[in-house]
């Protein structure tokens, strides 16, 4: 009998344990990045990336910097390899997040961060890969092969795995708690769905995607994916700028996917929400923070700035059938790839 899985929610499914996995492979190369960072002290930590993956490095972004207290910064990979800039980089610690390490840009702009300096850590699937035979360190994303164009189970490991070299570089153990309880909230939120949720995003032209924090890098990911899957026309923003220009185009019916976790900003998100609503925005909320009759609640993992990973899964899952629910493939998606090669 066919399994009539799409091979997006079986990679969905597989999260849980794909994080599980790292988490435990990891546990050697994570001591080795907090010593390197305690022997080191980067006044600056940069990250290189594309897609999915680059919303991974603004994931890590959040939350580095709010909790560790560190500048994180991105730079384009195209610096080095089309514009081929020596860049300087003194003690800093250079991260590339790549699924299958091969694109010859990011590869270009790691060998140019080591020469401007810094130490190299590639956070990657493909451990045989270019990216991973350059860099100084590697941290593996342990997700196995990934074959739906649209990236899952990769996205989530390689924040993951970036939440914990946060965890040991700061030895936070709120941090390091709510990661031993991910995988299992990260199991519970794949299984999450609403017909008239799924129904309402299928029937959207176009949607906005908002968060703050960890949330808004979760938004920029469910964004590409509703682009991806579904060819509905999404963009994020921080729950913050859209208080600015972005509003002028909400009107009475106007859909709003928000990213609700319980962090320091809640309170300043659910205000923005109800203004929004007020003004006609038609809002759904995903996450820990969100109200069971207008959104989609996932359990916690015991920390607001982990928990829009859990919100993340459940919203792999909800575009999934939209995806279907709009008569279209979510593995073969129009005009796409796997693999994306660029200089």
């Amino acid at each position: 009998m066919t399994d009539p899985k799409t091979i997006m929610r079986k990679e969905t499914e597989e999260t849980a344990s794909v994080v599980e996995t790292l988490l435990s492979a990891e546990v050697a190369t994570l001591a080795e990045i907090g010593r390197l960072f305690s022997e080191r002290r980067p006044a600056v930590v940069t990250t290189a990336a594309r897609g999915s993956s680059d919303h991974a490095a603004t994931f890590f972004k959040y939350l580095c910097e709010i909790i560790a207290g560190i500048p994180v910064a991105s730079i384009g990979p195209s610096v080095a390899s089309v514009y081929g800039t020596k860049l300087q980089l003194g003690n800093a610690v250079h991260f590339t997040v790549s699924q299958s390490g091969a694109s010859p840009d990011i590869v270009a702009l790691q060998r140019a961060a080591r020469d401007g300096g810094a130490v190299t850590v590639a956070v990657v699937n493909e451990m045989e890969s270019p990216l991973a035979r350059q860099a100084d360190i590697v941290l593996g994303l342990h997700a196995g092969p990934e074959r739906s164009v649209a990236a899952t189970k990769s996205c989530i490991s390689a924040a993951a795995a970036l939440a914990a070299v946060t965890a040991s570089i700061t030895g936070d153990e709120a941090l390091k708690a709510a990661l031993a309880r991910l995988p299992a909230s990260l199991a519970v939120s794949t299984s999450l769905s609403d017909r008239a949720f799924v129904n309402w995003l299928a029937g959207a032209g176009s949607v906005y995607v908002c968060g703050r924090g960890t949330g808004f890098a979760v938004a920029l990911e469910a964004a590409l994916k509703a682009k991806e899957t579904c060819g509905i026309h999404a963009e994020a923003f921080s729950l913050a700028e859209l208080m600015h220009g972005p509003m002028r185009l909400v009107e009475s019916g106007f859909p709003i996917l928000a990213f609700l976790g319980q962090d320091a900003a809640q309170e300043r998100n659910v205000e923005a929400l109800n203004r929004l609503t007020a003004i006609g925005g038609d809002v759904l909320a995903i996450g820990s923070g969100a109200r069971r009759e207008r959104g989609i609640a996932t359990v916690t993992s015991g920390h607001g700035l982990v928990d829009p990973l859990v919100g993340l899964a459940a919203f792999y899952s909800l575009i999934e059938q939209v995806a279907l629910a709009r008569g279209l493939d979510p593995d073969k998606p129009h005009n796409l790839k796997k693999v994306t090669e660029t200089v």
